[in-house]
């Protein structure tokens, strides 16, 4: 049974670009949100973990559902597969790196190589749907 790393994760767009998000510590960026803790919802572990990445609250009336994705990738254990389900939502307060994130930048489509491979689907699916430059 291979083991499955279960995240979610926000999509914001704005200007054909797509919110991406280093952690301290790495060098890749991804797709702002994190792991589920426990019997968290979709929807808990989002405004959780986007508050705590970029100090801002999700409203939680707005989100939905973009699609979800699983990929393999470097660096995890083998036979483990990432599993990220992604949301658009609204949002209120002032969108900034909190203590956890060492950067955050607009990706266009062009800078799909530098996000993980089930990243990497999302960017496919976003720029087939006219929403990434």
């Amino acid at each position: 049974m291979p083991v499955l790393i279960d995240t979610v994760a926000w999509v914001r767009i704005e200007g054909g670009r797509i919110l991406c998000a280093r952690p301290r510590g790495k060098d890749v960026f991804y797709i702002p949100g994190g792991k589920r803790e426990g019997a968290e919802s979709d929807l808990d572990t989002l405004v959780r973990e986007i508050e705590e990445e970029l100090t801002v609250r999700i409203d939680a009336e707005s989100v939905a559902h973009v699609g979800t994705y699983e990929a393999g990738g470097p660096g995890l254990p083998d036979g483990a597969v990432v599993r990220m389900a992604c949301y658009t939502a609204g949002f209120s307060g002032e969108l900034r790196a909190s203590s956890e994130i060492e950067d955050v930048a607009w990706f266009s489509y062009a800078d799909r190589d530098r996000v993980p491979p089930v990243d990497q689907l999302l960017f496919d699916d976003l720029r087939a749907a006219g929403d990434l430059d």
